[in-house]
């Protein structure tokens, strides 16, 4: 069995939260996608990135907080659509309700899995960017590559090596420097 495969209709909230706890899944209008547990280097960049993001939020006294997965994001009840991006920004505190996100993040972060490269590249893009996501990164530690899409301002595919200082759209003076990861990680 292929764990992005949708495996079963799941048409409410309340099937999916029936889920038992160790159950990875994201469901994209109402079909169930299992989802694999994350690599070494996936864990890694993850806790990079959200560490650096986290850090400037701190430091500017920013209203944003950062959050990582598991944390659900409802983007739509019918179809029941429900993801659960890698790193996540959100700013309106009201989307917050204590057990996930209810609508679009800011800045949606994924990090591209070998197995299901196509769910980061096309299935998310497409719905982040219908649902009213702001900014979305796919970081590809396969082929050292960055995918930034800053849908506010119809700036798409735009991509970067793992060395340069890349910008936080979203934000005026957050840049992320990948090259300081790569060398933190031997990649």
């Amino acid at each position: 069995m292929s764990v992005s495969q949708p495996q079963r209709a799941v048409t409410t909230l309340e099937e999916y939260e029936a889920f038992p706890d160790d159950i990875r899944a994201e469901v994209f209008e109402g079909q169930i996608r299992y989802m694999a547990s994350p690599s070494q280097i996936h864990q890694a960049i993850s806790m990079q990135l959200s560490t650096a993001i986290n850090n400037y939020i701190l430091r500017k006294k920013g209203s944003c907080s950062i959050f990582t997965a598991p944390f659900d994001v409802k983007l739509c009840d019918k179809p029941l659509t429900l993801v659960q991006p890698d790193i996540m920004v959100i700013c309106d505190k009201n989307k917050l309700d204590g057990k996930r996100c209810n609508g679009a993040p800011d800045l949606i972060i994924e990090i591209v899995s070998p197995g299901n490269p196509a769910d980061d590249y096309i299935r998310k893009l497409y719905y982040y960017e219908n649902y009213g996501v702001r900014e979305y990164w796919i970081v590809d530690p396969m082929r050292k590559l960055i995918t930034v899409n800053y849908f506010e301002d119809d700036i798409l595919n735009v991509q970067y090596p793992f060395d340069p200082m890349i910008r936080v759209n979203i934000y005026n003076d957050l840049l992320i420097n990948f090259s300081d990861i790569a060398d933190l990680l031997d990649i």
